[in-house]
C-alpha cells in the first residue's frame, strides 16, 4: 500500500505521522513545494496550479489515495484536483475541525492563513456548523512560512500577533493551516488565560489519516513486516527530508521509522 501527502510545505507532516502510526507498513510520499511556499499569500488561480503541479508529482509514484495535507489548497483546489485524478486516485482533502471545534460550544477562534481567513468555504463551515456559537475568524500572516523555516523568533511574533487577535475568552482554537500543528504547544501557551478551563485545540491530521484509510477499505495495524519506503518530491524534485523537518518530532518521527531513500 502507498500513501501520498501533498501540501505547500512542511504542514504535511503531522498528517503523515498519522498515517505512519496507524498504517506502519504503508510506503509514503511526501510532495511539497518549497519553490512556491507559502501559498497563504496567493490567489486561488496560482494556489490551483501549484497544487496540480504537486499533485502530478506525487501521482507519478502512482499511490493507492492521495492527501491533500493543506487547508488553503483544500478551499481553493480541491475540486480541481478531483476532477483531474479521480475516480482513478483518490482524493482526501482537509477540513478545519470547525464541526467538533463548535460542539463545545465556545467561544472558537479558527487561526489560518490570510487565503483561508474570510474565505466563502470557511464562512461557509461557520454557518453550517458553528451556528449559535461565537466564532473569531483570526488572520495568521507569516506563521506558516516561520513554521516551515523553523523560524523561531518569527513563529514567536506570528503567534504573539494572531494571540492579540483572539479572544480573551476564547476557550478552543481551530488550527485551520497544517502547519500550525506543529507548532500547537506554543499556540496553547500563548492563548491560554488564567483562570480559564484548558484551552482545547482543533487539528485535522489524524482525522484525514483515518479518512484516507477508509476510503481505500483498510485499517489500522500494529506493526509493519518490513521498512516501509518514504519518498520525499520538492516542487518535483526527489530529494530527503529538508533539515527544519527534522527540528520537529512528526519529521524527526519520520525520519526514524522510515528514512527517505
Amino acid at each position: 500500500m502507498k500513501i501520498a501527502l501533498m501540501d505547500s510545505g512542511i504542514g504535511l507532516l503531522p498528517a503523515a505521522a498519522a498515517v505512519r502510526r496507524l498504517r506502519p507498513d504503508a510506503d509514503l510520499v511526501l510532495s511539497w513545494d518549497p519553490d512556491g511556499m507559502p501559498w497563504g499569500p496567493r490567489t486561488p488561480e496560482d494556489i490551483t496550479a501549484r497544487s496540480l503541479a504537486v499533485a502530478e508529482a506525487a501521482a507519478r509514484h502512482r499511490p493507492d489515495v492521495l492527501i491533500v495535507a493543506c487547508n488553503t489548497a483544500s478551499v481553493h483546489s480541491l475540486l480541481a484536483l478531483r476532477a483531474r485524478f479521480e475516480p482513478d486516485l483518490p482524493i482526501i482533502g482537509t477540513v478545519p475541525a470547525i464541526k467538533p471545534a463548535a460542539a463545545g460550544g465556545g467561544p472558537v477562534a479558527i487561526w489560518a492563513t490570510p487565503a483561508t481567513t474570510g474565505s466563502p468555504y470557511q464562512r461557509g463551515l461557520i454557518r453550517e456548523f458553528a451556528a449559535g456559537v461565537t466564532v473569531t475568524e483570526v488572520p495568521c500572516p507569516g506563521l506558516a512560512d516561520a513554521v516551515h523555516h523553523a523560524n523561531e523568533s518569527a513563529i514567536d511574533a506570528a503567534i504573539a500577533a494572531a494571540a492579540a487577535l483572539t479572544p480573551d475568552d476564547v476557550t478552543t482554537v481551530v488550527l485551520g493551516c497544517t502547519n500550525y500543528e506543529l507548532v500547537a504547544q506554543r499556540i496553547r501557551a500563548a492563548v491560554q488565560k488564567p483562570g480559564l478551563p484548558p484551552l482545547v485545540l482543533h487539528g485535522s491530521a489524524g482525522a484525514v489519516a483515518a479518512q484516507a484509510l477508509r476510503r481505500i477499505g483498510e485499517r489500522p495495524v500494529g506493526e509493519a513486516a518490513v521498512e516501509p519506503a518514504l519518498t520525499v518530491i520538492l516542487s518535483g524534485r526527489e530529494g530527503g527530508l529538508p533539515a527544519p523537518a527534522l527540528t520537529y518530532a512528526e519529521g524527526r518521527f519520520l525520519h526514524a521509522v522510515s528514512p527517505a531513500r
